[in-house]
């Protein structure tokens, strides 16, 4: 497996491949510690555009010992160019599994400086992405045994692929999964005075048998790996995006794991996709994995992260 992590190379870059170097990966994976410097600042000051790409290698090196610590393959890269379209253009070239881009932070204004890059990289990627956000207290990132993964799905191949990329790589010991479905269509009562309470208690009845049992199939997909899950089907109070933020919370995910639809041409210029919303709203960790199902008869495994 090939992870691209796009990094700011300053000091707390170290927070986040530490984050990344506390997770198991499969066998022989290796990693590309990525800095984009925007040239502009040097346009007429070349050398000191020099001393920013020898400064910045070196904190990408510094941080990349974790990783290195651990036995697995680590090279560094200081490209020039804008950020949102170098990352994308890289992990083709370099033929990534997966993207990661860091935040050690979860406020408005972060939000605002990483959502464009962010949503670039969601909507142009060839691969999955994923948004990191390590837990950190006084002394650095938080260590645990495990990590609380939450899984949404909808029942589709594209959330199907998000599972089985999940239940074919490793996990630390003790990590629970949670996989949830939001029935939907799923009508409040006094919303559509249109319908009979009957007839909306007979359409959210059916709404909610159909999530639990998309719930109840991506459970085991990762049940037959030997993992930890459980289900569920929050009721939705809002839209779906923001109700599977409100499951990270009250379940204190560190990672929530959604499947890409792969949207192409318009749809990928549209705003206020699920996986935008969770990725740049949730308070931890999201990956969106990028694939779809082999043909039947087509013995090749989907393009999802294993």
């Amino acid at each position: 497996m090939k992870i691209l992590v796009a990094l700011d190379a300053g000091p707390q870059c170290g927070d986040i491949v530490a984050e990344i170097a506390s997770r198991p990966w499969p066998a022989g994976s290796s990693f590309l510690l990525l800095h984009v410097l925007d040239p502009f600042p040097f346009a007429k000051a070349p050398i000191s555009l020099e001393r920013a790409k020898i400064e910045t290698r070196s904190h990408l090196k510094n941080a990349g010992k974790r990783l290195c610590a651990g036995g697995w393959a680590v090279e560094e890269g200081v490209v020039l160019g804008r950020a949102r379209q170098r990352i994308v253009k890289i992990a083709g070239s370099w033929n990534a599994d997966l993207v990661v881009v860091g935040s050690n932070e979860a406020g408005a204004l972060t939000r605002l400086l990483l959502g464009s890059t962010a949503r670039v990289v969601l909507r142009h990627a060839p691969c999955s992405v994923e948004i990191v956000r390590p837990r950190l207290n006084e002394v650095g990132p938080v260590r645990g045994q495990g990590m609380n993964i939450l899984v949404a799905t909808d029942g589709s191949e594209y959330s199907e692929v998000a599972l089985q990329s999940l239940a074919h790589r490793p996990w630390p010991e003790g990590s629970k999964f949670r996989v949830i479905s939001i029935p939907e269509p799923f009508m409040e009562f006094g919303e559509f005075p249109y319908f009979e309470m009957k007839e909306i208690e007979k359409l959210n009845a059916a709404a909610i048998k159909d999530a639990k049992h998309h719930a109840e199939s991506g459970a085991e997909i990762l049940r037959k790996k030997g993992l930890d899950v459980e289900t569920d089907t929050p009721l939705p109070h809002g839209s779906d995006a923001r109700e599977i933020v409100k499951e990270a919370e009250r379940w204190d995910a560190r990672m929530i794991v959604l499947g890409s639809h792969g949207r192409r041409g318009f749809d990928r210029w549209t705003l206020g996709s699920v996986s935008e919303h969770v990725a740049l709203h949730a308070p931890c960790s999201v990956e969106v994995i990028r694939g779809s199902l082999p043909a039947k008869g087509d013995p090749k495994k989907s393009r999802g992260k294993e």
